[in-house]
C-alpha cells in the first residue's frame, strides 16, 4: 500500500439497504472522500448485485481510495429487482449482519492494502454496527438519514405505550377520530396529532416487526458516538434543540444535494448508485417545457398503492390539463404490475411523459417544474427545497406523515391529499398550487428556504460550520 493512503483516516459507511438511504450515504461518501478520507461503501449482496445490473459493473469499482464491499442481509432469494418487504428486511438485518459485518471489518483491518478502520459511520437504524464498533473500539457515529421531526416522532413510541395509547385495542381507532386526537407533550414539536406520529404507532400490536424495530433502533441512535442529520438548522429549528438537549453530539450537515453539487468534477462525482435505470431523456423533454409549468409525481422507491388509486391520480393529472413528468415503477401497484389504460395513454400523448425513474435531484432543479407530487419521503422533500418547489403530500407510511404534517403547517410549502384520493381532489390541488394565490404563497415560500439552504452550507453557515466540527471532532481531521 503507498504511504499516502496508509495515512489517510478510513471510514466504512453502511446505509439501510434501500434506495433513499444508499443516496444520502453516496452523497456523505463523495463529500468526506472529497476532504482527503479513505472510503469503503457497505452494500448488501442483494442490492450490490441490483446496483450492477441497473448501471453496469462500472458502478462498483471504485478507485483506489474508495471502494465497495458487502454483506448478506440474510433473507432468501427473490424476485432479483423487486423492492424487498420493509418487515422481512428488518427482521433478517437484526438477527443476521452483525457477524459478517464483523468478519468485513476484520478483514479491512488485517490487510496490507487499506488502511486501518478509523470510523464507522452507519445508517441510524442499522444499530448493529455501533455494536461492532464498542467489540472492535472502533468510534461509531450514526447517519439519520429521515428528518429531525421523524427521529424525534420515534422517540416517542416508549412513551404511547407508557401512556396506554397503544396498542390499539382494535382496528376502529383508523376511522373513528383516534388519530386527530392532538398530541401536545413532544418537545420540539407543537400543533401535532397522533396521526402525524411516524405511522407503525398505528398498531394493535406493539411487538409487530417495524414498530419494535424503529422504536428500539430510535433509542439505540442515541448510543452512537454523534447523530449526522441531512437537514439544515434552521429547517428543523426547534426539534433539533430538543434532540440536542437529550443528546449533545449532533451535527446538521444538509442538504447534501446542494454540497454534492459543489465537489469538484471527477468519476465519482457522476457515479449514480441507482438501483433503477433512469430516463435521463426525461431531462430533454422538460427543456421543451415553459418555466414552472409541469407537475411533477413520484411516490418514491417504497410505496405502493392500489390499482383504484392508482387510476384516480392517473384521471386527476389528465383532468388537471398541466404538463406532466410522472414516474411509476413497475412495482408501485400492490401485487401488480403498474398498468394505465389505453383511454388515459391516448388523452395525455401530447402533455404527460411516464418513465420508471430519474434523476431526481436534476428534476426537481429544472426551470419547468412547477410543482411535486410526493410521497414525502425525505430525499424528496429535501431535494424539493434545494429546487425551490412546492409539494402535495400524499404520506405513505413511516415519517412521511410528519414530514407532510410539517411541510403543511410549519414550512409552509405544502398541501396534503386525502388518504382516500379521489381524481377530482387531485385535479383541483393542482390547480390551487399551479394558479391560485395560496399556491403562489407558497411557491415564494418554497424558494425562500431554498435561499436558506444556500446559506446554510456556504462557508460560514451552519451546515458548513457543523461539517468542519462533525470532521474534527469525530474523524480527527483538522
Amino acid at each position: 500500500m503507498d504511504s499516502e493512503r496508509a495515512i489517510k483516516p478510513h471510514v466504512i459507511l453502511v446505509p439501510f439497504p434501500a434506495q433513499g438511504h444508499i443516496n444520502s450515504f453516496m452523497q456523505l461518501a463523495k463529500l468526506l472522500h472529497s476532504k482527503g478520507f479513505y472510503i469503503t461503501f457497505v452494500n448488501t449482496e442483494f442490492n450490490h448485485n441490483r446496483l450492477v445490473r441497473s448501471k453496469g459493473q462500472e458502478a462498483v469499482k471504485g478507485l483506489p481510495d474508495f471502494r465497495f464491499e458487502t454483506i448478506p442481509e440474510g433473507l432468501p432469494p427473490s424476485d432479483k429487482d423487486a423492492t424487498q418487504d420493509p418487515a422481512a428486511l428488518c427482521d433478517s438485518i437484526r438477527k443476521n449482519c452483525l457477524v459478517p459485518f464483523l468478519e468485513l471489518l476484520s478483514k479491512l483491518n488485517s490487510s496490507s492494502q487499506v488502511p486501518k478502520v478509523s470510523c464507522i459511520i452507519s445508517d441510524g437504524i442499522m444499530s448493529f454496527c455501533i455494536k461492532a464498533g464498542e467489540m472492535l473500539g472502533i468510534p461509531a457515529v450514526q447517519f439519520w438519514t429521515a428528518s429531525a421531526c421523524g427521529l424525534m416522532g420515534y422517540l416517542q413510541y416508549g412513551e404511547f405505550i407508557k401512556r396506554g395509547i397503544i396498542p390499539f385495542k382494535d382496528e376502529s381507532f383508523l376511522t373513528d377520530g383516534t388519530l386527530d386526537t392532538p398530541i401536545d407533550w413532544i418537545p420540539g414539536m407543537s400543533n401535532i396529532r397522533i396521526k402525524d406520529i411516524p405511522s407503525f404507532v398505528r398498531t394493535t400490536n406493539i411487538e409487530d416487526i417495524l414498530f419494535d424495530y424503529l422504536k428500539s433502533e430510535s433509542e439505540n441512535c442515541l448510543k452512537a458516538s454523534a447523530i449526522i442529520f441531512n437537514t439544515f438548522e434552521e429547517f428543523e429549528h426547534e426539534v433539533l434543540a430538543a434532540i440536542s438537549a437529550k443528546f449533545p453530539h449532533i451535527y446538521s450537515i444538509g442538504p447534501l444535494t446542494l454540497l454534492e453539487r459543489r465537489l469538484p468534477e471527477t468519476e465519482l462525482k457522476s457515479l449514480r448508485p441507482s438501483l433503477w435505470k433512469e430516463d435521463s431523456n426525461c431531462l430533454e423533454w422538460l427543456n421543451k417545457r415553459e418555466p414552472s409549468s409541469v407537475v411533477y409525481v413520484n411516490y418514491g422507491c417504497v410505496t405502493v398503492m392500489t390499482e383504484q388509486h392508482l387510476k384516480e391520480f392517473a384521471w386527476g393529472l389528465a383532468n388537471s390539463k398541466y404538463p406532466f413528468l410522472w414516474i411509476i415503477r413497475p412495482d408501485v401497484v400492490m401485487g401488480n404490475s403498474a398498468i394505465l389504460h389505453e383511454d388515459f395513454l391516448e388523452e395525455i400523448a401530447d402533455r404527460g411523459y411516464l418513465a420508471t425513474w430519474c434523476p431526481q435531484d436534476q428534476v426537481l432543479s429544472h426551470p419547468s417544474i412547477a410543482v411535486f407530487l410526493t410521497h414525502c419521503g425525505w430525499n424528496s422533500s429535501m431535494e424539493s427545497v434545494c429546487g425551490g418547489v412546492p409539494v402535495i403530500c400524499w404520506p405513505f407510511f413511516a415519517e412521511q406523515q410528519t414530514n407532510c404534517r410539517f411541510a403543511c403547517t410549519r414550512w409552509g410549502i405544502g398541501l396534503e391529499v386525502n388518504g382516500d384520493v379521489e381524481s377530482y381532489e387531485i385535479e383541483a390541488l393542482l390547480k390551487e398550487m399551479m394558479e391560485n394565490d395560496n399556491g403562489k404563497k407558497m411557491k415564494q415560500k418554497a424558494l425562500e428556504w431554498k435561499r436558506k439552504a444556500e446559506k446554510a452550507i456556504d462557508a460560514g453557515g451552519s451546515s458548513y460550520s457543523d461539517f468542519e466540527r462533525f470532521m474534527k471532532d469525530f474523524l480527527h481531521f483538522d
